[in-house]
């Protein structure tokens, strides 16, 4: 079974295959950038880029994972975009994977607490809390959107030793430092941001399990509105207010 996994739901763009074979499991080929160029600019040329060093039949593809979210807006639409297409043009299933879910799996059979963290601007994060037992990833509390001094707090009452990964972990490590009370520590930089490896590893467990889905059905999970449309909201809010006072 072969999964083709793309992921631009954060700063890194990511696309890999990975091959779940009777004897072995393997990443054929993994392409990530974490660099200042837009992943309109950079998703399809990786595509492309694996396609070509491995002589990879596409047609070959069981299906496609993607990173459904939360995270950039934009990333998001891209991606999903990107792997509707490839689902409609090979009239193969898609795989959502959540993002965050997809992050605490590169931090494969950790100890202790595994909580990625996302940033999400105004000081909150996407986020989850998650564990390994028996080899399985488990979901301790499902990802959401979230103040960080609530995740903190909500941290501190579990009392368990944590490891947290993420692109929030540079913008909010000095709070952390400050506030939380359990022993915890920051995944190393080959496992500490998104990894399309991880979407198709944990994508290949999903289809294994039926959770697919059509190209067509195919929508990211943005967990709250973005900040055009919030912006957008406060100002018919406001000018709803002026009409009522006139």
């Amino acid at each position: 079974m072969r999964i083709l996994a793309l992921d631009s739901s954060g700063l890194v763009a990511s696309v890999a295959v990975v091959e779940d074979g009777a004897v072995d499991d393997q990443v054929i080929a993994e392409y990530t950038v974490n660099y200042k160029k837009t992943h309109s600019q950079t998703l399809l040329p990786m595509l492309d880029e694996i396609v070509k060093m491995t002589e990879l039949d596409l047609e070959s593809i069981d299906a496609i994972a993607v990173a459904a979210g939360p995270g950039s807006f934009t990333g998001l639409r891209i991606g999903s975009a990107t792997a509707k297409g490839l689902g409609l043009a090979l009239k193969k299933p898609l795989v959502a994977v959540p993002t965050v879910d997809a992050l605490a799996y590169n931090l494969y059979d950790a100890q202790g607490l595994i909580c990625p963290i996302m940033d999400a601007r105004r000081s909150q994060v996407y986020t989850g809390v998650y564990r390994f037992e028996n080899h399985q990833l488990v979901t301790l509390k499902k990802q959401w959107a979230a103040p960080v001094d609530e995740l903190l707090e909500e941290l501190n009452q579990r009392g368990e030793t944590v490891t947290f990964l993420g692109d929030g972990v540079p913008v909010f490590r000095e709070k952390i430092a400050q506030k939380l009370e359990v022993p915890y520590s920051f995944a190393p930089p080959h496992v500490n941001k998104q990894r399309a490896a991880a979407v198709a590893a944990l994508g290949s467990i999903y289809y294994k399990e039926g959770r697919t889905e059509t190209a067509a059905e195919h929508v990211p999970e943005y967990l709250r509105v973005s900040q055009a449309e919030r912006e957008r909201a406060e100002r018919e809010k406001a000018q709803k207010q002026e009409g009522a006072t006139v």
